[in-house]
């Protein structure tokens, strides 16, 4: 794969269809030397099995890992490939080891560190997966002053810059979203900015205006309100406070998508509604019950807002759809 892949690519690799014996060798020589140039080292006596993903856009590589004890090596051979990129390692769930330069760090569930990909180093994956990403020395050089300075330290996971650049990751680092040419230089950016803030500093970012920040905690709030909607005690002072900011602070960041938190809130509900009414096939679950179970607690409520959503009652969009089938 090119450094600097001109449009979004993702490779999948998995042994789990493949005979025992070819797995390792292929897995070496596809992923090891095709992929990520570096030489592979099996850490385990069981049978050997991984699941990686590597997805490229111009600027930034990322890789998903579960599988085997392993470690990888970037020796002295493979740096004739001439990649100066910055590595980034995030160990979650398990733990991993980082080695260059003499040094050895220990990363445990959610830590990261950075190191140099122009130099001899290894990773040393122990259970569970490791989530990988590759950023262009330039623009981290950009960003911060001695980029090796920063490289081979631990960003402990409850760093807030690192919690952010993980849910920004997951919202976006897709090729639904980074299909269109701005969004997706304008994605990549802000994935420079937060990488050189978790690398380079552990201090609360507070309610910055800075446009990374600001993208990654839109992000996450959306994310955790997506995860959380049914709940019905979900409120605007309980996700501020779950996500380290004020009330005031998380209504402006979902006000900048055109919505408010009641109104976002509510059409996640509905829309959970409509997929239970239409696409379940339990035509007896009371209306009452998909309410609450979609995290109203007032049933008129409910059925106010979904006639005014949907153009009819939940009962009628019901046996509309039991009468087509």
């Amino acid at each position: 794969m090119c450094k600097d892949a001109a449009e979004f690519e993702s490779h999948q690799f998995s042994t789990r269809d493949l005979p025992e014996r070819m797995r390792l060798p292929l897995w070496r020589d596809y992923f090891g030397q095709g992929l990520v140039r570096a030489e592979i080292e099996l850490l385990s006596k069981s049978p050997f099995q991984a699941d990686a993903t590597l997805q490229a856009i111009r600027g930034l590589r990322r890789l998903a890992l579960r599988g085997s004890s392993m470690r990888f090596m970037r020796l002295r051979a493979n740096l004739a490939d001439g990649d100066d990129s910055i590595g980034i390692i995030v160990c979650s769930p398990g733990k991993c080891q980082l080695s260059q330069r003499g040094r050895d760090i220990d990363l445990r569930t959610g830590d990261a560190a950075a190191f140099l990909h122009s130099d001899i180093a290894s990773v040393t994956y122990i259970d569970g997966s490791l989530l990988g990403l590759v950023v262009p020395r330039e623009a981290l050089a950009e960003r911060v002053t001695n980029v090796e300075r920063l490289t081979m330290r631990p960003v402990p996971h409850r760093t807030e810059a690192l919690r952010l650049l993980m849910a920004y990751l997951k919202s976006t680092f897709n090729e639904s979203v980074l299909a269109a040419p701005e969004l997706r230089d304008a994605v990549v950016a802000h994935i420079h900015d937060l990488v050189a803030i978790a690398i380079s500093a552990c201090v609360p970012l507070g309610e910055s205006s800075t446009s990374a920040v600001v993208a990654a905690r839109h992000s996450a709030v959306l994310d955790y309100i997506a995860t959380h909607f049914q709940e019905p005690e979900l409120s605007v002072q309980m996700v501020a406070r779950c996500q380290g900011i004020s009330p005031r602070y998380l209504q402006r960041l979902i006000a900048s998508s055109g919505s408010s938190f009641t109104g976002y809130v509510n059409e996640l509900r509905l829309q959970q509604a409509l997929r239970l009414l239409t696409e379940s096939g339990d035509s007896t679950q009371r209306i009452s019950d998909i309410a609450l179970q979609v995290g109203f607690s007032d049933v008129s409520h409910f059925n106010r807002l979904f006639r005014a959503r949907f153009g009819d009652s939940p009962r009628n969009v019901r046996y509309t759809r039991k009468d087509s089938c």
